[in-house]
């Protein structure tokens, strides 16, 4: 039978679980599961979630007429320096630029500082002699007899992969385009990234710092890759697989394989595209989304349905939640705040005996204490369940048993011993710092961005986002939660809603007022065509969308700030628009602009994407009626600390316009809701939990 392009694959393969989900064109859920992740070969995991879901659903994998997986492989290589050994190509004289990165401490007063791992020594860095103008002209022209001398320091160094960032490479890229043939002609196995291709960008540090972790992960991610596709083809799977990336957007395998870096956190950008989607549904204009999985909590700020994005990221902190601690890349990506707080993660008493929580995470393998895997520190998800919140009878679609005894018993000896305190109370101590320590890192990251979280509505997913989301919103400040529907799986779920999309941004330095409109209109044509000839390969018929960007600063500023363009050739006219566009989100984030300042651009960027389909209109109200409780669970209150009887609720038995009070567990497939001792719960016309603090008395 030939593929049919009803049934769609969604595959997320995370830290400690991977999250499968089979849906109809219309993104209707048909089929769903969580498999625990297969370190060793992540396809092994993937492939069995895949046919569990088929399984489900009854049907063959020739059916499946569109696949999008998304992954951490790139990521946890990054962080776990599990990439090829990398040798760095700069300009003579410029050899050092990894070594002197900002020329600034990024904590002024630690003796003790550690600097960011970035994956290159200086024994593996080299120069050759040559040399661009930043308006692109050759200056000093490529030493091509030096290629000889620098393959002979690979071959003895036992160099795997080459990044080659040329000063102003960005302007003219022949040289580096050149140095490539050369090195590939004569070393066809070396892996290599030019910086042009990669990030062509003007900053020479973020520039090279993103080549460098391109062809770090670039061979890994090839094979894997190509496994990847290899092994569900073997198993009968007639269509291409799509990637996910980090910027929210959907890539052909080709282009992942060759640009990997903007897979990095492509699994939390899914996530972030469901809750924009939930968002225009239920026609909320300020989210929170927070996305809570068995490694790391993941918070994201939306507004009008679009997620906050950046076009900076920083890799592998070598201090968790210092800002300049890591390796900065420069892509396109979803802006999000990620703390070590999952599930997995590991509770301790430190040598001043406070009791702490994370970022260690026990992962899958050997996972929590409950999971009877081999797991001995005690873990959030150890905290669950011996608060009562945890039921071994719907816990995980039955994989494994849940041993709750063994939960306690491990907390009572590592923390409530040495606190001198019962298992009970380490077990609530244990979640409620987890709960503020993800709730404070939203409001820092509501503060750094100038926005409020109280006015905001929490979109609640992931394997452990619903069980803590009443509990993050009350030390958030926030009083209303949405839960959707198949919140375990959250993140694949929105790989679904994702479109086929690339990003360019080029660097062409120009005053706003002496613009050369035709040339910048010739850049943005060219630009155009390459995104649109990306994006075609993933979906050669869709209606495209184009979106084009300028990053304008004041004169002599050392940032830029995006500012939207005509979707159109640029006009004379245009600029005074431009010009008090700028001055008003400049206004927006530092109160006033700055008269009689020039405005310079540094960087323009072209965003083309499949046009997503809209969301269904929302429908009348459902009528509000009394949900009928026919089961109670002992669990620890929320809010109190006490022992109390809670509701127990099967999801599935929920209809539109259900409701009930809390303190309740809903119970699911793949994830428990906690609705708080303060809060409320009803179901609305789409199927989400809405979850409702109540007005103190």
């Amino acid at each position: 039978m030939p593929a049919s392009p009803d049934l769609r694959l969604a595959i997320d393969v995370g830290g400690t679980f991977t999250d499968t989900v089979l849906a109809a064109a219309d993104g209707t859920v048909l089929a769903s599961n969580k498999t625990l992740t297969t370190h060793d070969d992540p396809a092994t995991g993937a492939i069995t979630g895949a046919e569990r879901a088929l399984e489900a659903a009854n049907v063959g994998i020739e059916r499946i007429g569109g696949f999008i997986h998304g992954t951490t492989l790139a990521t946890n290589a990054l962080l776990e320096k599990r990439g090829a050994r990398v040798a760095t190509i700069t300009t003579e004289g410029f050899r050092d630029i990894l070594e002197i990165a900002y020329e600034r401490r990024y904590s002024q007063y630690d003796i003790d500082l550690q600097k960011p791992d970035l994956l290159v020594p200086r024994t593996l860095s080299f120069t050759v002699p040559e040399r661009m103008s930043v308006s692109g002209e050759v200056l000093i022209p490529l030493d091509e007899a030096a290629v000889p001398e620098l393959l002979a320091a690979f071959d003895e160094a036992g160099v795997e992969a080459i990044a080659i960032c040329l000063i102003h490479g960005y302007a003219n890229p022949a040289h580096e385009r050149r140095l490539r043939d050369l090195i590939r002609a004569a070393r066809p196995d070396l892996v290599i990234s030019l910086s042009s291709d990669v990030s062509p960008e003007a900053r020479e540090f973020d520039r090279l710092c993103t080549t460098v972790a391109n062809a770090y992960v670039q061979p890994l991610m090839e094979g894997y890759l190509t496994r990847f596709q290899a092994a569900f083809d073997a198993r009968g799977l007639t269509c291409p697989i799509l990637m996910m990336t980090a910027g929210g957007g959907m890539t052909t395998l080709a282009t992942a394989a060759r640009f990997p870096i903007r897979l990095v956190e492509s699994g939390p950008a899914g996530g972030a595209i469901l809750a924009a989607r939930v968002a225009e549904e239920a026609g909320l204009n300020e989210v929170l989304s927070f996305d809570m999985g068995g490694t790391t909590a993941k918070l994201c700020l939306i507004d009008e349905a679009t997620p906050q994005t950046s076009r900076q990221f920083e890799i592998g902190r070598a201090a968790r939640f210092i800002k300049g601690s890591g390796m900065p890349v420069r892509i396109p990506v979803i802006e999000m705040i990620e703390i070590g707080a999952g599930g997995g993660s590991i509770a301790t008493v430190d040598r001043l005996g406070r009791l702490t929580v994370g970022p260690q995470s026990a992962g899958s393998e050997p996972g929590p204490v409950a999971f009877g895997r081999g797991g001995a520190e005690p873990t959030v998800t150890d905290a669950d369940a011996a608060l009562g919140y945890l039921r071994p009878e719907t816990f995980a679609e039955g994989q494994f048993a849940l041993d709750i005894d063994a939960a306690r018993a491990a907390i009572a000896e590592k923390i409530g011993t040495p606190l001198g305190i019962d298992g009970t109370e380490a077990a609530d101590g244990i979640s409620r710092i987890v709960d503020e320590s993800m709730a404070s890192a939203g409001r820092a990251h509501a503060v750094e961005s100038g926005k409020d979280l109280g006015a905001r509505t929490m979109i609640a997913f992931g394997g452990n986002g619903p069980l803590h989301a009443c509990r993050v919103a009350r030390s958030a400040g926030v009083s209303r939660v949405v839960v959707p529907p198949a919140p375990g799986v959250g993140s694949a779920v929105g790989f679904l809603f994702a479109p086929v999309s690339f990003e360019i941004v080029r660097s062409r330095y120009t005053f706003l007022a002496e613009i050369d409109l035709a040339a910048i209109n010739a850049l943005f044509e060219a630009m155009c065509a390459e995104a649109a000839e990306v994006v075609r390969q993933g979906d050669a018929t869709s209606r495209l969308h184009t979106r084009r960007t300028a990053f304008m600063r004041y004169r002599g500023q050392g940032h830029e700030i995006e500012i939207g363009l005509p979707d159109r050739a640029l006009k004379a006219e245009d600029i005074p628009d431009l010009t008090a566009a700028f001055e008003a989100a400049y206004s927006l984030q530092f109160s006033r602009p700055v008269p009689g300042m020039q405005i310079e651009i540094l960087n323009w960027a072209v965003r083309t994407a499949t046009q997503p389909q809209s969301p269904t209109p929302p429908g009348a109200a459902p009528e509000k009626t009394d949900h009928p409780v026919s089961e109670t669970r002992t669990i620890q209150c929320d809010v109190t600390g006490q022992s109390v009887e809670a509701a127990l609720v099967r999801r599935a038995e929920l209809t539109p316009g259900a409701r009930f009070a809390g303190p309740a567990l809903i119970v699911e497939p793949q994830t428990t809701t906690l609705v708080g001792a303060d809060f409320a719960a009803e179901v609305d016309g789409f199927g989400n939990l809405v979850l409702t603090r109540k007005a103190r008395p």
